[in-house]
């Protein structure tokens, strides 16, 4: 079996490994037995040993998710240059001349580099600024499918491209109920992912890295005999990449009589390549001529990006729709004739804020051009009328209640943070924000209830069976009414009770993600629930902004909308009526013989996995319960680093054992605490 065979063989034992411990621990389910689990197990472990190759799914990598205190500064050793971009094919003719060159896709998403000594990732890096990154270590290790360890020793920085695809960009939006809160593009979503702090919120996300280049070839020794990298073009980088375990981009030869047919080619693949891609790149194939030509203060002189034309078409616009989301925000969404754009027929095209609307100037009957962002989403491109007679709605469309215009800061749903113009619907009994609650609240993340849709709900809603999400729990008393509706008999209706009674069983952060909360997803909830343990004290804690912004990632934005909710007498109503129906799930609290201040003046740093503790967060929570500190790396002032593996060849052992830091287990730990 060479190593192509062995590689490919790998991925689909993990796969295999990883869909039988899914079934089985969380499922309940048994699709393979004991015997064959461990067969397969053990041959993928010989199948690692012998390629030197662990991706980062394989069940031997033992991955432990990391919190940050934050993002670390790096300076690149080669500067990430940007590139310089041309729309013209003949621009890319006139460029490759007498050379081959390689082209390959430009995909949309964050770039990377990553750095690996002695066959082992030791430091993912963002580009930054070209010269100055991120240090994103902790959430790369969480990739889908980086090799965590390498048959290649020496040191080897990589250039790629960490992205999200678009069938996983929809899943995850798709389960964000606040418009406000939902990701712009895959790209932002990937931006966000790879920068949090907690590498558990990565380890979530389905993010998948493209490797297209090797940096620094010196670094990698190319007249070392032994290191076998003995590279004359930037093909046989990509080959070895791939060998040792990269997923690299898609790439072809290209010349100057192939390269018209050579992109036209890509752009017939492009609906089909399932993640956002703005272009292609062209560079040299040839290594040493490429280093002969040198860059100017921006560009390098050996590549160019062949940035798409947007494919623009005219139509009408007839109307603008707004569209009432569970938060009050109402949506402005452009609604014109027809048109073909892409192989597929569009008629609507979202705005995004009355911001855009007044922008474009827009009008019915108005003469707009359509193109698709990155050949995929409609967007709004001219207005050539620019009528300007677009009306805003001064009463909601679905309650008619009066609206309002705020300006909000962009984020998610803004282009680059800048200041944008909303609009909302004041009125908090809107039907409109009704249903979106209760969808929400029902939602498999909040309290997992099958079988309330929306429609069903809004049937409820109408019938006035439903006013708030604590009448969900009543439903019992409707059960004449509710089997003699169309489409719901007595089977579908002890269904329903089945589910809702099992929702009664709800941990506490799902049950907080459940409320709503502006700016409080689940993640959010989780934190909050860790560091307050109960319902009752987060509502004691919720009008203490300072206990609030102590909580690591929340803001003033967090902090203020839960001080708004539970100063709220109707939520704390609902809250108080439905507190002895739920068997709300507390959140764990470490109990330990410490006593408060007995970590006082000390700096702790976690890494590894844990077993006395839930997770590294409730170790980290029970330090700092005691006075003691936690920051994310290694530095002359951390007084221990936590780590059951004391003798790991890891970065953080590394530093600590450079600095004489003390490593410590658990055990060691709780022995140091406890004065034993």
């Amino acid at each position: 079996m060479d190593k192509a065979e062995a590689l490919n063989k790998m991925k689909i034992l993990v796969q295999k490994l990883n869909e039988a411990s899914k079934a089985y621990y969380q499922e309940d389910q048994e699709i393979m037995s004991n015997l064959e689990y461990d067969k397969l197990y053990e041959e993928l472990e010989k199948l690692e040993s012998s390629t030197g190759i662990q991706l980062t799914e394989s069940p031997t990598a033992k991955v432990g998710y990391e919190a940050v205190e934050g993002l670390e500064k790096v300076s690149h050793e080669v500067p990430l240059l940007s590139l310089d971009k041309t729309k013209a094919i003949a621009k890319l003719v006139d460029f490759l001349g007498e050379h081959a060159g390689l082209l390959s896709w430009k995909l949309d998403g964050l770039t990377i580099v990553l750095i690996y000594e002695n066959g082992v990732l030791v430091q993912a890096v963002t580009r930054g600024n070209g010269s100055v990154g991120e240090d994103v270590t902790h959430n790369a290790r969480t990739f889908k499918n980086i090799p965590l360890r390498i048959p290649y020793t020496k040191r080897l920085l990589v250039r790629g491209e960490a992205v999200i695809t678009y069938e996983d960009f929809e899943t995850i939006n798709s389960v964000i109920t606040d418009e406000t809160d939902k990701y712009k593009n895959p790209r932002n979503l990937c931006s966000g992912t790879v920068r949090q702090l907690d590498s558990s919120i990565a380890a979530e996300r389905p993010i998948r890295y493209y490797a297209f280049s090797i940096l620094a070839q010196n670094d990698v020794n190319q007249n070392d005999q032994k290191s076998k990298l003995n590279f004359d073009l930037k093909s046989h980088q990509l080959t070895f990449l791939s060998d040792i375990g990269f997923e690299v981009v898609e790439h072809l030869l290209s010349t100057k009589e192939s390269v018209k047919e050579d992109v036209s080619a890509f752009r017939k693949k492009l609906s089909d390549l399932g993640m956002p891609s703005d272009g292609l790149v062209l560079t040299y194939d040839e290594i040493q001529y490429s280093i002969s030509l040198g860059s100017t203060s921006k560009f390098p002189k050996d590549a160019l990006a062949f940035k798409w034309a947007d494919e623009l078409v005219e139509t009408t616009l007839r109307y603008i729709e707004w569209n009432t989301s569970r938060t009050g925000l109402i949506n402005p969404i452009a609604v014109f004739d027809p048109i073909e754009i892409e192989g597929t027929t569009v008629n609507k095209a979202g705005l995004h804020n009355v911001s855009i609307v007044r922008q474009l100037e827009l009008g019915e009957n108005d003469k707009i051009t359509v193109y698709k962002a990155n050949m995929i989403i409609p967007q709004v491109a001219e207005n050539k009328t620019r009528s300007n007679t677009a009306l805003l709605p001064e009463k909601c469309p679905v309650c008619q209640g009066s609206t309002e215009i705020l300006k909000q800061k962009g984020g998610k749903s803004d282009a680059d943070g800048e200041i944008g113009e909303v609009l909302y619907c004041l009125n908090p009994s809107c039907q409109a924000q009704l249903i979106g609650s209760l969808v929400h609240f029902c939602s498999r993340n909040a309290m997992n209830i099958e079988g309330l849709s929306e429609q069903t709900l809004e049937k409820w809603v109408d019938r006035g069976f439903v006013s708030d999400y604590t009448d969900i729990f009543a439903l019992e008393s409707y059960e004449d009414k509710i089997t003699q509706m169309e489409g719901f008999g007595q089977k579908s209706f002890n269904n329903l009770m089945t589910s809702i009674e099992r929702a009664k069983d709800v941990p506490l952060a799902n049950f907080i993600f459940a409320l709503g909360i502006k700016h409080v997803g689940l993640s959010n909830a989780k934190l909050l629930c860790e560091q307050f343990g109960d319902i009752e004290t987060i509502i004691e804690k919720s009008q203490d902004i300072d206990a609030l912004l102590s909580i690591k990632g929340f803001g003033e934005a967090i902090a203020n909308s839960l001080q708004v909710y539970f100063a709220d007498t109707k939520n704390l109503a609902m809250l108080e009526k439905i507190k002895d129906t739920l068997r709300i799930k507390s959140a764990k609290k470490i109990d330990s013989e410490a006593l408060p201040g007995k970590l006082q003046g000390l700096t702790f740093v976690i890494t590894g996995s844990v077993n006395h503790f839930n997770n590294r967060k409730a170790l980290q929570a029970f330090i700092e319960e005691h006075d003691g500190k936690c920051t994310g790396s290694v530095s002359a002032s951390t007084s221990y680093l936590i780590n059951n593996d004391t003798d790991s060849s890891s970065s953080k052992n590394k530093k600590a054992q450079s600095l004489e830091i003390p490593i410590l287990t658990e055990t060691m730990f709780l022995d140091l605490i406890r004065g034993h």
